[in-house]
């Protein structure tokens, strides 16, 4: 059975080289249980996946995605919104969204 993480979070936008992309950052108790999964996922199988990313399946309001979420050198997580899901969300930067994380 795998774990799943529930939190409110604001989206931002973060100009790349060469794109803008739209991005939460999972902090305090959603970011320790991420964390923590990796640990134990690296434990497992003795080896960490690129980046130290974690697999989850993601979930804004109806919209269902699979996807990674990425660590930070300050301990909190990253997640990638892409437009599609702003989109069917009718979302925008500064928006709060409600997101489920099922840790993979």
């Amino acid at each position: 059975m795998s774990e799943q993480v529930a939190f409110t979070a604001e989206i931002a936008r973060w100009q790349g080289e060469k794109a803008v992309y739209h991005v939460v950052t999972i902090g305090a108790d959603a970011a320790e249980a991420i964390t923590m999964h990796e640990r134990l996922r690296r434990l497992e199988f003795g080896a960490r996946r690129g980046f130290g990313s974690v697999k989850v399946m993601a979930q804004v309001g109806g919209t269902r995605w699979k996807t990674s979420v990425f660590p930070s050198k300050t301990g909190e997580w990253w997640l990638l919104v892409g437009r599609k899901v702003l989109k069917a969300e009718d979302l925008v930067a500064g928006d709060k969204a409600a997101i489920k994380l099922e840790l993979l």
